[in-house]
């Protein structure tokens, strides 16, 4: 069932060595679940009868050897540069925080470890030769269910993020969850308030890069996990926008404007917050439902969770132009619009944007009309292939030229700088030394 050719030989390795020194080994959890699904691997764990001084003892005088949770049995082996995570067996005592035992007790017996780990999918062994399966994973993996083992409220009340995790895995695998596997989730829906903001971003970004992040998305809101993650979003579930060129609520277009972006972060994120705003913005006259400035609304409402989560401010500024501008689909081109947009957006950010507009539109009703999304694709694509000026350190001249000319540096300065880049913006052939040097000096 396990292709051994698959298995890094460091990590064989381990398991040899241990069972060299009497230690009954296994290698455990989602290197066995991905080589059973013909996954790539790319973590290595071992549980053993070992206990952590034994396993140092064995490993150190060969090898670098790291105490990364030794407190909780666990040792890092360090070979070929390759790290091998070694536990001993071991039961745990109460989750005061629902994140990581009070204490632990280390046994002899693997089952007992097993037990207190998360899904059953993640309860395989394999000692070097066989798949043991103490828990009914290698049933569930292969009806394609994850399922909690043992009590599914006492495994998320122990660490709470395994809630989000579950859904991970639903999304990664393509698995389903089994009923009382996703009741429990409702049940204990609240107790994700104690995971860390920057745990829960974590496996936020894992379900929006997964091959189904509107599936992760909505369990989310199915289990209740998002009106405690994402509030903002909960408020979209439902809501009727009552509008001629819509025909989902709030929250189902997010969710089709998610499937239908390609798997990038920035983007993902975008898709997901775009329409964010869009319940508060909300207005109705005889034409219908109207969300007037809901893009600018909700770039900052984007900033606002965004920061709550712990995201990188670099992350944040790109995601939050891409929301602020997904409604820029000039319905009449003009060239020093769209230098704008440009100077605004920055050309990192223009395919993200696109494709964010074209899965917007697809998230509508049709019949789709991508007419003013290709024109100002191509106009986007024309102006940074042309490298018409949009920005100051495009102009011909600079800040040195016009000292040279007597022009103190300040704000004079920088207004004459700003009146000479709308010049060549407007008149891109306007954009030469001597052309701009003479503008320049007729201000003075």
């Amino acid at each position: 069932m396990i292709d051994k050719s698959k298995i890094i030989n460091e990590a064989f390795y381990v398991l040899n060595k241990l069972y060299e020194h009497k230690y009954e080994s296994f290698l455990v959890g989602g290197c066995i679940r991905n080589m059973l699904l013909e996954k790539d691997v790319k973590d290595w764990d071992v549980t053993t009868q070992a206990k952590p001084s034994e396993v140092i003892n064995i490993f150190e005088k060969e090898h670098h050897v790291i105490p990364t949770g030794i407190k909780h049995g666990t040792v890092t082996v360090i070979i070929n540069e390759i790290p091998i995570e070694i536990t001993t067996y071991r039961t745990d005592g109460e989750y005061s925080n629902n994140r990581h035992p009070d204490s632990v007790k280390f046994v002899s017996i693997v089952k007992d470890d097993v037990d207190r780990r998360d899904f059953t999918i993640n309860g395989l062994l394999y000692n070097g030769h066989d798949v043991v399966d103490c828990v009914g994973g290698l049933k569930d993996l292969n009806q394609r269910k994850i399922r909690a083992i043992g009590n599914a409220d006492d495994r998320f009340s122990e660490d709470s993020l395994r809630m989000m995790r579950c859904i991970r895995f639903s999304c990664q695998l393509g698995f389903d969850i089994v009923k009382s596997t996703i009741q429990s989730i409702e049940r204990n829906a609240e107790l994700i308030k104690n995971v860390s903001k920057e745990r829960i971003r974590d496996e936020l970004i894992k379900i929006l890069m997964s091959d189904k992040p509107s599936k992760g998305i909505g369990l989310l809101a199915k289990t209740n996990l998002l009106k405690y993650i994402l509030p903002e979003l909960q408020i979209c579930v439902g809501f009727n926008q009552h509008n001629k060129h819509h025909n989902k609520n709030v929250f189902n277009h997010i969710l089709k404007v998610l499937e239908n972006t390609p798997a990038v972060l920035n983007l993902r994120l975008a898709a997901l917050f775009h329409d964010v705003s869009k319940p508060e913005t909300f207005s109705m006259d005889e034409n219908g439902g109207h969300f007037y400035s809901h893009h600018k609304v909700g770039a900052d409402k984007t900033r606002e969770i965004m920061k709550r989560l712990k995201f990188d401010n670099e992350t944040i500024d790109n995601v939050c132009i891409l929301v602020y501008e997904h409604m820029s689909r000039f319905p009449k081109l003009r060239e020093g619009s769209v230098k704008k947009l440009l100077r605004r957006l920055e050309k990192h950010n223009v395919e993200d944007l696109i494709n964010l507009m074209i899965a917007d539109i697809i998230g509508s009703k049709p019949p789709y009309d991508f007419e003013n999304v290709v024109l100002l694709k191509n106009e986007l694509k024309r102006i940074i292939e042309t490298k018409e000026p949009i920005a100051i350190n495009q102009l011909a001249i600079n800040g040195h030229d016009l000292i040279e000319l007597g022009i103190k540096p300040g704000k004079r300065m920088g207004k004459i700088l700003n009146e000479l880049l709308q010049l060549a913006m407007d008149k891109p052939e306007m954009n030469t030394k001597d052309q701009l040097l003479s503008i320049a000096i007729s201000k003075i």
